[in-house]
């Protein structure tokens, strides 16, 4: 087939628009830096905390609708064996956000961390934040592959272009825009993107289920006899697989920079809190299309009515390819090209944002905070171009050695739930958490992950949990093996560091033991508390007997 040049045209179009928008958001930020008193490092990676709701919904809910989510969503109602209860991103993403409003945006904004890792440094330390730190930047040079797999894999199908021109020139706009005004640009793009991705996949929606060789999903959904397989079925021994990947989706996105940053960046604690209830509406809504184009994908019996013949998909290994084969196929071209036009944008929102959450961790809390802590603004502004530069790289490298962009959708959230989300519920919710619950948690949670086996990688099984099986010659678990390495990371925070302040309290280890120090730390014994807070209620009832008798002594005088 030849190049779709009317495709080509109007995806340039789309990305000499966004380049626009981030070089015009890069001049607010020259601004920003010029008339404000605050950190040059805020301005860069906070906008200077004066993201208002408007903006912050926007770009907190590009961030998440990305090409992977898009892609992911539909690839999973598509493929057999798994329908809609399997495409857990748009619900579980929503009471993600839910959850973060919640208890997390709050104490985190109030605090005025600049990234996640803030608290960690300050509680932990350098070197534990810095082993905490590396995991998160997996995550994010994970983000940045799904996003532009899935763009590359769209051009490819759409567009006739081919897969490394797409998505190494998608990576350099995304590149170039971020390097130029930091999250200024990232969250003005944004609400370009977002407003295309919304208006392009709902476009789409119409002429897909019009279409004379698209089935009626309504009727076989409500057809008692027969279960739809866009549907899709739990089945008693994948219940617990199910639960945990809801879970780790749930909550798992919580830990994740990009999250926090869109919380850290809001001009108040109020507004987001708000953005995060906002954005849990708008990511279900948006979820939708992607169902959509799964269910028409996977109830079309016959690819022969369509010039993409047969057989389907599943059947040629193509399932990550459902979203654009369909709109390809069974919409007018000039629809399929916006439908490209949608995914792009979707990438773009999301790979900016991976790409600053990234930057702003190794900056901010490696390099500013541990190896140059006398680093000029002039030299973080060259370490901030040169990250983005190398996770750039980095990401796209790694969009060649895979084809799927649900595995290293749910890679990037597993290190996430089973590795940071205890250590940030630790440090801001239990006072009790020190360094050796930390650097013990660290360890046996990383231990108990690998030991748990990932299939999706070749990672062997080696601790079996209960309903483990042999599967064409490969153990694969049964059980929420996710959710049992994430407790036993946070079980083991917590355990340890009050035994730690046990043994160090009560003496049964020596002093010039305790390398971190935590019995200087620990709060004071309850005795000792409740003697403080006697003689500071003294104090207020002598202040307020003091003032009585000032007041009084005012008429006569």
């Amino acid at each position: 087939m030849a190049l779709n040049i009317a495709g080509v045209i109007a995806v340039v179009v789309f990305y000499i628009l966004i380049l626009g928008t981030g070089i015009w958001a890069s001049r607010k930020a020259k601004e920003a830096q010029k008339t404000s008193t605050g950190d040059r490092t805020e301005i860069v990676l906070l906008g200077d905390r004066k993201i208002n709701l408007l903006v912050g919904i926007f770009t907190m809910t590009a961030t998440w609708v990305g090409g992977g989510f898009l892609l992911g969503v539909a690839e999973a109602v598509y493929t057999p064996n798994m329908g809609l209860i399997w495409a857990l991103m748009p619900i579980q993403c929503s009471v993600s956000f839910i959850i973060g409003g919640l208890f997390f945006a709050k104490p985190m904004r109030d605090n005025k961390y600049v990234t996640m890792f803030d608290p960690f440094q300050k509680k932990y330390g350098n070197v534990l934040c810095g082993a905490l730190v590396l995991p998160a930047l997996l995550v994010d040079v994970l983000w940045v592959s799904c996003t532009l797999l899935s763009l590359g894999i769209t051009m490819t199908v759409i567009l006739e272009l081919p897969f490394t021109y797409s998505v190494c020139i998608s990576a350099a706009v995304a590149i170039v825009y971020t390097l130029l005004g930091g999250l200024y640009s990232v969250a003005y793009t944004d609400i370009i993107q977002l407003a295309l991705i919304f208006f392009s996949l709902w476009l789409c929606v119409p002429f897909l289920l019009l279409n004379p060789a698209s089935p009626n999903i309504a009727q076989t959904a409500f057809n008692n006899t027969v279960q739809a397989p866009w549907v899709g079925s739990l089945e008693k021994d994948v219940v617990w697989r199910w639960i945990d990947d809801g879970l780790m989706l749930a909550l798992g996105s919580v830990s994740f920079q990009c999250f926090q940053q869109r919380t850290l960046s809001a001009s108040s604690s109020r507004t987001a809190q708000l953005t995060c209830f906002a954005a849990a509406v708008m990511i279900v809504i948006l979820g939708i299309p992607p169902v959509l184009i799964g269910a028409v994908a996977a109830e079309s019996q016959d690819w022969n009515l369509t010039l993409y013949g047969s057989p389907p998909p599943y059947e040629r290994g193509q399932q990550m390819m459902v979203l654009p084969l369909t709109l390809q196929n069974l919409t007018p071209s000039f629809i399929s090209v916006i439908g490209v036009g949608a995914v792009a944008a979707a990438v773009m929102s999301s790979t900016d944002s991976a790409l600053l959450s990234a930057t702003s961790v190794f900056s901010s809390n490696i390099y500013k905070n541990i190896l140059r802590k006398q680093a000029s603004d002039r030299e973080m502004q060259w370490v901030f171009r040169i990250t983005v530069v190398v996770v750039g790289v980095a990401g796209t490298s790694i969009t060649f050695f895979t084809k799927s962009t649900l595995v290293l959708w749910l890679l990037g959230a597993d290190v996430s739930y089973t590795l940071i989300l205890p250590h940030l519920v630790s440090v801001l919710f239990f006072k009790v958490t020190n360094e050796y619950g930390a650097m013990v948690g660290y360890a046996v949670g990383l231990t108990v992950r690998i030991l748990l086996g990932e299939k999706s990688i070749g990672l062997p099984v080696v601790l079996h949990l209960p309903g483990c099986t042999l599967e064409d010659g490969i153990y694969v678990q049964k059980f929420a093996f996710r959710t049992v390495a994430m407790l036993c990371t946070q079980i083991t925070i917590v355990a340890c560091s009050a035994l730690a302040l046990v043994l160090f309290n009560s003496g049964l280890l020596p002093e010039r033991w305790d390398i971190y120090k935590v019995k200087r730390q620990s709060a004071a014994s309850p005795a000792h508390a409740v003697t403080q807070n006697l003689k500071e209620e003294a104090k207020g009832d002598a202040e307020c007997d003091e003032n009585k008798d000032a007041l009084s002594l005012q008429p006569m005088l």
